[in-house]
């Protein structure tokens, strides 16, 4: 090809055609830079297509990521709800004072005393943050949901850390003014194994009395009552934002 060009312009120039020759050398240039142009336009398709498959690769892991997130606050919100509910009964027969009939009920609010973590899954977003692909969704709907979720990641962590850790300061104080050996061996031991011991059950209910009526005890089972309503307010906001997340990410593949 480049022969038969050289050949067209040689014979334009013996010729003496000068300004037909210009007007060649011309266009032989606007063929070239047109050449070039296309070939960067080829260029630049392929590594959107390329660009476009990495992120999606990152907006896959997200998607993945807050649905394992759903499914770990719809465990976490179902334990909330039957303990604070049991809490929210146990505070009422402490307000009415009927104690005593209700020493089961109140035994049972010992699951207030579990500590519940919510731990998502950030690996995908941190890792899309920490890429040159991040730009490409900032300040999108996408971009806007994302921080929205991670800081209400941030809210939740912050409450349960700080009922977690009011949690540990009340146990252990209990444990220092109080022997568990009963209540501990009602929790874990087998009916049959209790009672072919020589505690009698009166004892053991004495036992139960004395442990739900301390104040350490009460004052977790009415924070939990309280508490318990509030985190399952967070659990549901971010339930809800990961929801739009993901229905993002799905418009965004489609």
């Amino acid at each position: 090809m480049i022969k038969i060009f050289r050949k067209i312009r040689y014979d334009l120039l013996s010729k003496g055609q000068t300004s037909k020759y210009l007007k060649y050398a011309i266009g032989e240039i606007l063929l070239v830079v047109i050449g070039i142009l296309i070939a960067l336009q080829i260029n630049n398709w392929n590594q959107v297509k390329k660009d476009d498959k990495i992120l999606r690769e990152y907006l896959g892991k997200i998607k993945s990521h807050t649905q394992e997130d759903m499914r770990m606050l719809d465990s976490l919100t179902k334990y909330r709800k039957n303990i604070g509910n049991l809490c929210k009964k146990a505070r009422t027969a402490i307000l009415d004072k009927k104690e005593e009939e209700n020493l089961l009920l109140l035994m049972g609010c010992g699951s207030a005393f579990m500590e519940f973590h919510f731990k998502p899954n950030t690996d995908g977003y941190e890792a899309l943050k920490n890429s040159n692909y991040f730009g490409k969704i900032n300040n999108t709907d996408l971009d806007s949901l994302l921080i929205r979720y991670h800081r209400l990641v941030d809210d939740i962590s912050q409450n349960e850390g700080s009922y977690n850790g009011y949690l540990k300061g009340q146990e252990n104080y209990i444990s220092t003014q109080f022997d568990k050996s009963l209540v501990l061996a009602t929790a874990f031991l087998p009916p049959d194994s209790l009672s072919l011991r020589a505690t009698p059950q009166s004892e053991y209910f004495e036992d139960f009395k004395e442990y739900t009526s301390s104040a350490s005890y009460r004052n977790v089972i009415n924070l939990a009552a309280f508490q318990f309503d509030w985190m399952i307010d967070l659990y549901g906001q971010l339930d809800e934002v990961g929801e739009n997340v993901i229905r993002e990410i799905d418009s965004y593949d489609n």
